[in-house]
């Protein structure tokens, strides 16, 4: 057994995408996920499985667009892997509420970097299906657009930590 986070796009955020996490634990469960636990309410979810990680985000995907009437975004990370996440950031010193991973579901492109626009102290960092992101003045100044990051999700590096620890715990 395989102990996984999947995090949910766009889910509970701004009034959009409504999913109450016992609804989700529910679907997970339908789905043959073990040990299943929820963490805040923006779409965060640890579980085992024997699946391998595209089948679980295959399987979740399907049944969120089910439920929800569209396609939902999910990225599935193993607990090892979200422990080389929190690892891996460039910006240890930084507050891990102003810290940021924002998850993808391959490698960032290349030019990720170069399309960066309304950088003001905003530090950038790559990592392996990562963007890592530290607001100096906070995410709610900041007028950063990362194209790249359209398509991901992001997390602070203390729910990183938490999700990490609870996965880990499994």
């Amino acid at each position: 057994m395989t102990s996984f986070v999947a995090l949910l796009r766009a889910v509970n955020v701004g009034g959009t995408g409504k999913l109450p996490m016992s609804e989700l634990k529910t679907m997970c469960e339908a789905l043959g996920f073990d040990g299943v636990r929820t963490y805040i309410a923006s779409g965060n979810v640890v579980f085992t499985s024997r699946k391998s990680e595209s089948a679980v985000k295959k399987a979740l995907e399907s049944r969120l667009e089910a439920y929800a009437g569209k396609a939902i975004g999910v990225m599935v990370r193993t607990a090892d892997e979200m422990q080389a996440v929190l690892k891996n950031n460039p910006f240890p010193k930084a507050p891990g509420s102003r810290t940021v991973a924002i998850f993808l579901n391959a490698k960032p492109p290349a030019d990720t970097l170069a399309a960066v626009k309304g950088r003001k102290d905003e530090e950038i960092g790559l990592g392996a299906r990562e963007i890592y992101v530290h607001y100096g003045d906070g995410i709610g100044q900041s007028k950063l657009v990362i194209p790249a990051a359209k398509v991901g999700t992001a997390r602070n590096m203390n729910t990183i930590a938490t999700l990490a620890k609870m996965a880990s715990d499994l």
